[in-house]
């Protein structure tokens, strides 16, 4: 059996919002989100990424930032959605968390306001998610 081979193609931040009317406090509280469609005729995936970023006082559905990244990935040698490796969805998360982490920080930081500086992070618990809620 061939390895599949994959890239990043694109990324696009098509959602952003920052209002920091909800934000109350300084400790920062983040809620990850992954969807995933893969389209077979093109052999190309399209990860959807969401953060969102709050205080404990306040819930989360009242985020002083969210953020949507929608990441492009082109496939070498994968056909079918069944032959999609089980090692993609884990680092196609890893390959687009970098860029969502410099953006909020750019957004925040631009904003004049202390930049909200996201740490390295191990993101493998999304793998399932994304798994789960990958359409074609």
């Amino acid at each position: 059996m061939q390895k599949a081979a994959f890239s990043i193609e694109s990324y696009q931040f098509d959602k952003v919002t920052l209002d920091l009317g909800n934000q109350v406090s300084n400790d920062v509280m983040l809620d990850f989100d992954t969807k995933g469609i893969f389209h077979e005729a093109d052999k190309k995936f399209e990860l959807i990424f969401s953060v969102v970023a709050f205080n404990e006082e306040k819930t989360i559905n009242n985020p002083f930032v969210s953020i949507r990244c929608k990441g492009v990935f082109t496939f070498e040698n994968v056909k079918s959605f069944e032959e999609i490796p089980v090692y993609f969805y884990r680092n196609s998360i890893a390959i687009l968390f970098p860029y969502v982490r410099a953006y909020i920080s750019l957004i925040t930081s631009q904003a004049n306001i202390p930049g909200i500086i996201l740490p390295t992070m191990n993101l493998s618990s999304l793998e399932e998610k994304l798994k789960a809620s990958t359409t074609k």
